[in-house]
């Protein structure tokens, strides 16, 4: 919950600025306003890239054979449809 932490204290910090840039048409706080949201870009990116790979070694866990246990044989590839097979679309109506 650390993250959402520093999210939310960002998001807060720059309350004044939104107010400053829209309501009192502040250029400066414009700048300042896009300056924290390309912070946030960055932040949620970095989150985005943990919370998946917290998410993929869980799963890769999970998965794991137990000791001593067999492996599972990788499965086989699907083959593409021969294109003659595939349907062609409908023909637009006038």
């Amino acid at each position: 919950m650390n993250n959402f932490g520093k999210l939310k204290d960002l998001v807060m910090s720059l309350e004044d600025d939104f107010s400053k840039f829209y309501d009192k048409q502040n250029a400066a706080a414009g700048t300042r306003v896009r300056k924290g949201m390309q912070e946030l870009k960055t932040m949620a990116q970095a989150f985005r890239t943990e919370v998946q790979n917290t998410k993929n070694a869980a799963a890769g866990a999970a998965k794991a054979p137990a000791a001593g246990g067999a492996k599972k044989a990788a499965p086989a590839a699907k083959k593409a449809a021969p294109a003659a097979a595939k349907k062609a679309a409908p023909a637009k109506k006038k």
